[in-house]
């Protein structure tokens, strides 16, 4: 009897459909390492501050790698809590005007752990439309009854919560990281009030930005430290380093560390980072200044794209968004820009939610005023045709 031998199967073959489409949509994305030290002029990373590289915050990294090594060896529950991450969970939470606060490994694992653990089956979370995918996701863990509501519409919020009896709670971006706008946080807030619902705000674009002296945009709108409000901020953006933060009541805290599992099952933020966050945010402390120079840079960036013709949202913290007329042609005009010499952003559908696809500009306070003009004079002779109204 002749045996036949199973012929190797390739079980990824479906990826390759897959591939295709994307080229087809030119949504292909890729790797593109950049060398220790860069001629590009950087208006796509999050260093808002410009503090990823400043003195300050290099010895604050190296300072807490030498005294506590390179890793924080295990969970935040076992080993990998140090003196050094309460002393920077302490100080967050003062500088933002909370209660208490609690440091994960990344902004994306806050989100996470902040949704999860303050929601279960027959709670209620409403979703602002625009929110940032860790939200997103962070819904979809959460078993919750999840509701999408309209982008930055308190009344349909409202109208939402009123509809459930049980617990309920609002989560959104304080600045939305597509189009650079606020969210309407005072009248959100109101909502959830009138409802009875908590309120979770993730400030990652605010932080070092909005507020007084980069204290966020909750500590603007007189929301921080408010007993039903929480909030999600990250260290990589405007504080340079990495990690993410939960802030809120104590007892909220408190409640995360023994429920939240992106908490309890993560390794710990390694020191160097929280050294690193650390020493950005007594930097900020001293120099308040910069939160208001990045908000002019964002301002002057565009003011002076959109009086060359261009389509951009006006910002609100540090984002200008400016809108391409497809994806291929964003993807194309982004390639040309760092050809040019210069690195921005380039968002495109799964990214957008509304499909349209952009450049995205991040302002920084240690951008000078030749550079802001060079800067815009790159994005305007890379243009493609369409672009402008021109």
């Amino acid at each position: 009897m002749t045996q036949h031998t199973p012929q190797p199967q390739d079980v990824f073959a479906w990826i390759d459909g897959a591939e295709r489409a994307r080229e087809q949509a030119g949504l292909v994305r890729t790797l593109r390492p950049r060398p220790a030290s860069s001629p590009l002029l950087d208006l796509a990373s999050n260093d808002y501050l410009g503090l990823s590289r400043h003195p300050e915050t290099v010895r604050g990294a190296c300072e807490a790698a030498e005294r506590w090594g390179a890793g924080a060896t295990g969970s935040r529950l076992v080993t990998g809590t140090t003196e050094l991450h309460t002393e920077l969970e302490r100080e967050l939470a003062d500088f933002a005007g909370f209660e208490a606060a609690l440091v994960l490994s990344s902004g994306y694992a806050a989100n996470l752990a902040a949704v999860t653990a303050l929601s279960e089956r027959g709670t209620l979370v409403v979703s602002d439309a625009g929110n940032h995918a860790s939200i997103v996701d962070g819904c979809r863990l959460s078993r919750a009854e999840v509701e999408v509501t309209p982008h930055g519409d308190p009344e349909s919020v409202r109208k939402t919560l009123a509809g459930h009896g049980g617990r309920a709670l609002l989560v959104t971006d304080s600045v939305f990281s597509v189009d650079g706008d606020a969210a309407p946080l005072a009248a959100y807030a109101a909502a959830c009030r009138a409802e009875g619902a908590a309120l979770v705000v993730d400030d990652a674009h605010g932080l070092g930005v909005l507020g007084e002296g980069g204290r966020g945009a909750l500590h603007a709108a007189g929301l921080a430290g408010a007993p039903g409000v929480v909030a999600t901020m990250t260290l990589s953006k405007s504080l340079g380093s990495q990690g993410g933060v939960v802030l809120g009541p104590a007892k909220v805290i408190r409640h995360l560390v023994n429920t939240a599992r992106a908490f309890i099952f993560d390794t710990g933020l390694a020191p160097a980072a929280a050294g690193a966050a650390l020493a950005s945010l007594r930097l900020l402390r001293r120099e308040p200044e910069r939160a208001a120079r990045v908000r002019e840079v964002a301002a002057e960036l565009y003011e002076r794209l959109t009086a060359s013709g261009l389509t951009a949202a006006r910002p609100d913290a540090a984002v200008v968004s400016v809108r391409a007329p497809s994806a291929s042609a964003a993807l194309r005009w982004a390639a040309d820009c760092r050809e040019a010499g210069l690195s921005v952003g380039c968002f495109r559908p799964p990214s957008v939610p509304d499909g349209i696809s952009r450049l995205r500009l991040t302002a920084r306070a240690d951008l000078t005023g030749d550079e802001i003009v060079r800067a815009v004079g790159t994005v305007l002779r890379t243009a493609p045709a369409g672009a402008t109204d021109r």
